[in-house]
């Protein structure tokens, strides 16, 4: 469907196993090509939708050197965002429990910010989704944090996982936006090209 790829060599800059599955299922052919040790720090004045596309776009930067004419890179950053503050990866398992209690029975924001990059142009864009969480109780939390272990997932949980079917009663907006890569938005931005 996207014929319009074939003059482009697409790399996803990104070791996320969800990333790489959501990308093959637009059925595109792309590389992984990741390059370590990326600041991702922003300055404190950025909210919301302004953050992950800053980091996105800080993702994409030492791509730049080496891109050949026709290299596509896709850069992507994933913040889960409650009360104005940006719940990262936790550093271990209390800090994941701590992050799952304070989503416990609320409405929190998935935002997922994307760049595309080549030699030419770079365009990002920003997708978000309201995830509503039951009120979890701490078994729950413990169950989840012990047996799934969610330490490179953005807000410590992963919607695909045991978490998300038990914990996830609202989702308003793109649900693979949730689980790192908004699909749809990006076969759109995609077609463009």
């Amino acid at each position: 469907m996207l014929d319009n790829l074939q003059k482009y060599h697409v790399i996803l800059a990104s070791n996320s196993p969800r990333r790489k599955e959501l990308l093959g299922g637009l059925g595109i052919d792309f590389e992984v090509k990741i390059i370590s040790g990326i600041d991702e720090s922003y300055p404190e004045t950025l909210v919301g939708e302004e953050i992950p596309t800053f980091i996105s776009r800080i993702k994409a930067q030492p791509y730049l050197e080496t891109l050949a004419e026709n290299d596509l890179v896709i850069t992507a950053d994933t913040i889960v965002y409650v009360d104005g503050e940006v719940l990262g990866k936790p550093a271990d398992a209390n800090d994941a429990s701590c992050m799952l209690r304070k989503l416990s029975g609320r409405v929190h924001q998935v935002i997922t910010g994307v760049t595309l990059t080549t030699r030419e142009f770079q365009h990002s864009f920003a997708v978000t989704t309201d995830v509503t969480f039951v009120e979890l109780s701490d078994c729950e939390i413990d169950y989840y944090v012990s047996h799934y272990r969610p330490f490179d997932k953005a807000g410590a949980y992963g919607v695909q996982e045991w978490i998300g079917f038990v914990g996830v009663s609202r989702l308003e907006g793109s649900y693979f936006n949730v689980m790192g890569l908004p699909v749809q938005p990006l076969y759109t931005e995609l077609k463009k090209l």
